[in-house]
């Protein structure tokens, strides 16, 4: 007999695992995921057995331990920043000092980040989504024509510790923090979506997309996985 998993409790206990359970309608199958903070997270459709996700995770198992103890290997994450002038923020790959400003807004101004007095997380992570947006809305059509790729639209947001996310209408989700990465590794995070536009799950399939659109595609995520440890990603924008 089938039994939704919205009956399941939030977090489902498999062995020694604690996976958290979502449901989205829009989901097909069920999509098992290692997010950046060594949570294990599985999205799935309304109805599903709970022996059927159970059984999953446990034939993932090997898998899941690999992507854990890689999460390890990164070691702590940096320290939480400070609000004041000489701080340094990422974006587009390169460090920008703070400069606490009397009033105004968020700017990047002659090679400084300026910030009013006052400011903090919020007022950054809005920076970033607003100048995100049109960056990236720049730089995604070329790869959604050579990749053959249905979009039909584009959201700078929060998205807990997932790069981006797509959905089954055409359009994609990016985490504002991504406009802390080199602009390459943008680009891996924008194909790895758009790919998902093709191909919903992380199968052979939906890699032979990724590596023809993106030979050396290992090189980047490689890249991607270590950076990741050292963006700033507060509370607030998550």
């Amino acid at each position: 007999m089938l039994v939704a998993v919205s009956e399941f409790p939030g977090v489902l206990r498999v062995g020694d695992l604690e996976v958290a359970v979502s449901v989205s309608e829009r989901r097909k199958s069920v999509r098992l995921t290692v997010e950046r903070d060594s949570s294990v997270v599985a999205i799935v459709p309304p109805q599903v057995s709970k022996a059927e996700l159970v059984r999953m995770v446990e034939n993932k198992r090997t898998w899941l331990y690999g992507k854990l103890a890689e999460k390890r290997d990164l070691g702590v994450p940096p320290p939480a920043k400070e609000y004041i002038s000489g701080e340094g923020f990422l974006y587009l790959g390169r460090s920008y000092r703070l400069r606490i400003i009397e009033s105004g807004c968020v700017k990047l101004i002659r090679g400084r980040l300026e910030l009013p007095k006052g400011g903090g997380a919020k007022e950054l992570v809005d920076w970033y989504r607003r100048v995100g947006d049109p960056w990236l809305r720049r730089r995604v059509p070329s790869w959604a024509s050579r990749m053959g790729a249905e979009l039909t639209g584009l959201r700078v947001r929060p998205l807990g510790y997932r790069w981006g996310s797509c959905s089954q209408d055409g359009q994609i989700n990016i985490h504002w923090a991504t406009m802390q990465l080199p602009p390459s590794l943008i680009d891996y995070v924008l194909v790895h979506e758009l790919a998902h536009l093709q191909r919903p799950d992380h199968g052979p399939d939906f890699w032979r997309i990724v590596d023809r659109t993106l030979p050396g595609y290992a090189e980047h995520r490689e890249r991607l996985r270590r950076a990741g440890n050292n963006l700033w990603l507060p509370e607030e924008g998550r």
